[in-house]
């Protein structure tokens, strides 16, 4: 089987953490380079990712995470948080960044930024906050991805809530709001759910070849 299959089909939703594991420094520094390297809509990677650690703090957010163990004995918690506002300020800090990257004149960036605002801008608040949310479903998908790779358990979880987050982390502040977490580490023993067979739709059902 390919390798990069094998790392998808061994990975699972871990339900339960061995709390005594920790991900090294090496391993945490390629899953933050590979959320990094996500693609976003424009490029624009309208959001910011907290990796936290802080036992304390991650005792506050297991009480708004349906008391959740992952949130506490995972190694590391990851919060997904996406920029509640999309204005100038958002696309010209990114044309500022393609730039000083590729060496373009500012002004040689302006028609794509007229673009991208004349998109983006006339979008109510509400389409602009489930758009940037969405973005981060990407980035998401890269951490499950790479953790996989380099066989670290991670789960997924939408079981929290939002604003309790958002005031514990000061998020609203920051202009942001906790749209998804995820925990990583490694599995505990105990953890049943690790034997259970994946279950997925078949090609079949799933793909459609046109």
């Amino acid at each position: 089987m390919d390798p990069y299959l094998k790392s998808l089909n061994w990975r699972y939703a871990t339900k339960k953490f061995d709390d005594k594991k920790k991900v090294s420094q090496e391993d945490l520094d390629t899953l933050v380079r590979a959320m990094q390297l996500s693609v976003s809509s424009y490029g624009l990677q309208p959001y910011h990712v907290f990796i936290i650690s802080d036992a304390a703090l991650r005792e506050q957010l297991k009480s708004v995470s349906w008391g959740q163990s992952q949130i506490t004995d995972a190694s590391h918690l990851i919060v997904f948080a996406n920029k509640t506002a999309v204005d100038d300020e958002l696309i010209d800090s990114y044309l500022d960044k393609v730039s000083e990257t590729r060496g373009i004149p500012k002004d040689g960036l302006s028609g794509y930024g007229d673009f991208m605002k004349s998109k983006l801008l006339p979008l109510d608040d509400g389409t602009k906050a489930g758009w940037t949310a969405r973005q981060t479903y990407i980035a998401l998908g890269n951490l499950l991805s790479a953790a996989a790779s380099l066989q670290i358990d991670a789960c997924p979880m939408e079981g929290f809530e939002p604003e309790a987050y958002n005031e514990i982390l000061g998020l609203k502040e920051k202009g942001l709001n906790a749209a998804v977490v995820a925990t990583i580490g490694y599995r505990s023993e105990a953890d049943e759910t690790q034997h259970y067979k994946k279950v997925r739709r078949s090609k079949k059902e799933l793909f459609t070849h046109l």
